[in-house]
């Protein structure tokens, strides 16, 4: 097992370029050096006692397998087969995709939106694990009852707040849709492979299975051609905003977790992934709210969905004896070529040998 620690206080620690979380991102050899984190105490959600010292200290010396089998026997309300809280403080999850380490550290370098603190990366049997604060609160969808009215507007602001930032955020190469650092991305909206980065008129091709045109306006309609042929700003995007995904406390956000999917998308992919899965309610009226709306494009969507369901997914299908393979989406030709041609040692690397 290899585990990458990272500084984990704030701006002024991520910008350390000389620790090893750098080394962990940016393709250089691992270490084992441990830079330890400011606790400030709102992230164990009360003041230090033998169990929070204990969390810190002694906990963090054990081997992974040892902190996550003792977590879901300390936590157990708490810990699922994902997320395992290993101490008062801090849960570990995994496994875990590169994008999501990415874009946890993207919006802690670039924003002040509130997200968790990573505190290390683990690499075990070729599978990433991310070690990271535990935010004290609930999930909108269970707090969502209990809510008053004005709590649900100061919810909403603060979203539509968090969500401009993210809008504003300059993309680094324009028309290209991507992980938060221009490396493949996953949505399952799209499917289960990975793809990219492309540029958007290619996304939109992943997305439509690479239909031409001409079949996409008989079959489908006029309204997805004109979804996949305007040309749309590159905007930074979580990409599963659901309510799950948000953790409220005191009638505020506490933090918008669940990372994964996050990287550089059109600018209406925010607004349609937020009614994509998830029952309307309540809930999630309070996100729709601090959303722009894209209701054309989310009508056009709505007709992919139902005709054109997870194209970027790899499958087979047979019908009435004719055979027919779905090659799905994959990391773009350009992206694997430059990694070839200069081998690296980084978080993509460990991934792609176990997915690929």
């Amino acid at each position: 097992m290899i585990s990458w620690r990272v500084a984990a206080s704030h701006k002024a620690a991520l910008n350390k370029q000389e620790d090893v979380g750098e080394s962990a991102w940016n393709g250089k050899a691992p270490t084992r050096q441990t830079i330890e984190p400011i606790m400030d105490g709102t992230e164990c959600g009360g003041p230090a006692d033998m169990w929070w010292l204990f969390g810190l200290s002694i906990g963090s010396l054990l081997p992974l397998r040892t902190r996550l089998w003792l977590g879901r026997l300390l936590f157990r309300p708490f810990s699922s087969n994902i997320v395992v809280r290993v101490s008062w403080h801090r849960v570990i999850k995994g496994p875990c995709r590169p994008t999501e380490v990415e874009g946890l550290r993207y919006i802690a370098e670039h924003t002040t939106i509130p997200v968790p603190k990573v505190f290390a990366v683990h690499i075990d049997e070729g599978c990433i694990y991310v070690e990271m604060s535990y935010i004290k609160g609930q999930t909108l969808g269970a707090a969502c009852r209990s809510l008053s009215t004005e709590q649900k507007n100061v919810i909403t602001a603060e979203l539509k707040q968090y969500l401009t930032i993210l809008r504003e955020l300059p993309p680094p190469v324009e028309d290209q849709v991507s992980s938060a650092f221009q490396n493949p991305t996953r949505d399952f909206r799209v499917g289960q492979n990975l793809f990219g980065p492309v540029s958007l008129e290619e996304f939109h091709g992943v997305v439509r299975g690479h239909i031409v045109m001409e079949d996409i306006e008989q079959y489908i309609g006029e309204d997805v051609v004109k979804l996949h042929t305007t040309p749309y700003q590159i905007c930074f995007t979580h990409a599963d905003l659901a309510p799950r995904n948000i953790i409220v406390r005191n009638g505020h956000v506490a933090a918008i977790v669940d990372w994964d999917f996050s990287g550089w998308y059109p600018e209406y992919w925010e607004y349609i992934k937020a009614h994509w899965g998830d029952t309307p309610g309540p809930d999630t009226d309070i996100i729709l709210a601090a959303l722009p709306k894209y209701d054309a494009e989310l009508e056009a969507e709505r007709k992919l969905w139902q005709r054109l369901p997870d194209m970027g997914t790899t499958c087979t299908f047979h019908r009435e004896g004719v055979v027919r393979k779905q090659p799905g989406s994959a990391p773009s030709k350009a992206w694997m070529e430059a990694r070839m041609s200069c081998p690296q040692r980084d978080l993509w690397t460990v991934y792609l040998a176990k997915e690929i």
